[in-house]
């Protein structure tokens, strides 16, 4: 399989996870957006792995590594969402510095 595709689909996945993260106010699809990129970032390392043909596969230890870091991120940012919410009753980002 030629290297285009997945990279192809890995801009793809970026672009959906920049707009994502740009164009939306929602605290959650933000986050959504925030790993739609990592995702991207693990298609390539995977991508370039098996391209090369490593005899480390460091690509997929580094896969690993950002998988861990995702999880972490996403507890965290749910963590962070969930007293947002308590605080202003939304989790419109927008609202953040409002005096409610």
């Amino acid at each position: 399989m030629p290297l285009l595709y997945p990279l192809l689909l890995a801009a793809a996945l970026f672009g959906i996870g920049l707009y994502g993260v740009l164009a939306r106010r929602n605290a959650v699809l933000m986050l959504l957006g925030v790993e739609l990129m990592l995702n991207a970032v693990n298609l390539n390392l995977v991508a370039f792995d098996a391209w090369f043909a490593d005899a480390l596969h460091t690509g997929q230890v580094l896969t690993l590594f950002t998988i861990t870091l995702a999880a972490a991120e996403i507890g965290l940012g749910l963590a962070i969402v969930l007293a947002l919410f308590r605080a202003v009753r939304s989790i419109d980002v927008d609202r953040v510095g409002e005096d409610a």
